[in-house]
């Protein structure tokens, strides 16, 4: 069984994330505390496999409380976290700090018992569990310098030799911080993400990468002419798509069905540029459960693309990568924080 620690000043949440977990074949509560302070008393007599941990709590908060853990008894955390802009950039900052997930609370806190919102939990905790955090740590106590340069001045040109898209999922936050500010500010390329995330996640992930990176990035908010030096990140609750129009290439936003299970998703993403015939494509998997983009980076491929996927040791989950590869859709496996480099040299290829 794997052995959960709930931690929340809410004795309500405390009790609705037990009741969750105790309908698992394979999960069992092994302690409820208040907040991170006694999170830490209880790790040192007690070994969790996984915490559930909320954000905002007295005496010491959920993203302290992570930093501590992360230094001193390392052990996977997964954030409960609110929707709403304060509770996506404390997020955001508690998995900088080394938490593997998050789950959003939902408007209703009734809506927790409902059957997606729990398999979600049950299933995000059963993923944290296996986490190789020693690994992991390597990457959270390596912090990439932050507005040393100044973003570069872009082309007078706004014709790109290249558009570079991103995938991702579980660890994707982290891992993007280990890619986007390590790219110049004057690549001729555009640059499209897609993280599996809900709405208003995106927005706080973005102006983060901005406020570390030489490239500039913001959240799409569609009809953008694909610009060199631009980072484009997808909503949460819309496909990200590219169409072309004459000579130039533009975003547009779609509210259509999920696709490989998720809203945004990097197979739609991929797809629309192997739509578009295009040649010009550097594809990129990064971490995350799942098969997302594996099957439509092999189109991208077999058009004579280049493509990139992170190893799996630098990985907080090996799922999206290890697809890509089963399906020989990969021209190249790189370390994470080896991916930027990689990319420029595609540029030339």
């Amino acid at each position: 069984m794997i052995k959960v620690l709930i931690v929340d000043d809410s004795a309500f949440m405390r009790k609705l994330i037990g009741d969750i977990i105790f309908e698992s074949d394979t999960l069992e509560v092994i302690g409820k505390v208040r907040n991170g302070k006694e999170a830490l008393d209880f790790i040192e007599k007690d070994k969790p496999d996984v915490i559930t941990m909320d954000v905002e709590m007295p005496v010491m908060d959920g993203i302290e409380a992570v930093k501590r853990i992360m230094s001193l008894n390392p052990v996977p955390v997964v954030m409960l976290s609110a929707i709403t802009k304060k509770g996506a950039d404390s997020t955001l900052a508690a998995l900088e700090a080394g938490a593997v997930d998050f789950i959003t609370k939902p408007k209703s806190i009734f809506k927790v018992k409902d059957s997606s919102v729990k398999n979600a939990i049950i299933e995000k905790l059963i993923i944290a569990s296996k986490v190789n955090l020693q690994q992991q740590k390597k990457y959270i106590e390596h912090k990439v310098e932050r507005n040393v340069l100044k973003k570069k001045q872009k082309k007078s040109s706004n014709k790109i030799k290249k558009i570079i898209a991103i995938g991702t999922s579980t660890g994707g936050p982290r891992a993007l911080q280990e890619v986007i500010p390590r790219i110049p500010g004057d690549i001729d390329a555009a640059i499209l993400v897609v993280q599996h995330m809900p709405p208003g996640f995106t927005k706080s992930l973005s102006d983060r990468l901005d406020s570390m990176s030489q490239v500039t990035v913001i959240e799409s908010s569609g009809n953008e002419e694909l610009m060199p030096g631009t980072v484009y990140v997808a909503p949460g609750d819309r496909h990200l798509k590219v169409r072309k129009s004459g000579s130039s290439y533009y975003t547009y936003l779609e509210d259509s069905d999920l696709v490989s299970g998720h809203k945004p998703s990097v197979d739609a993403m991929f797809a629309s540029l192997s739509e578009n015939n295009m040649k010009n494509v550097i594809g990129v998997l990064l971490t995350g459960m799942g098969k997302d983009g594996a099957r439509e980076l092999k189109k991208l491929k077999d058009n004579n693309n280049y493509t990139i996927v992170q190893d799996e040791k630098s990985c907080v989950v090996f799922g999206m990568p290890k697809s890509a590869i089963n399906l020989e859709a990969v021209n190249e496996v790189v370390e994470l924080r080896k991916i930027a480099d990689s990319i420029i040299k595609a540029m030339e290829v």
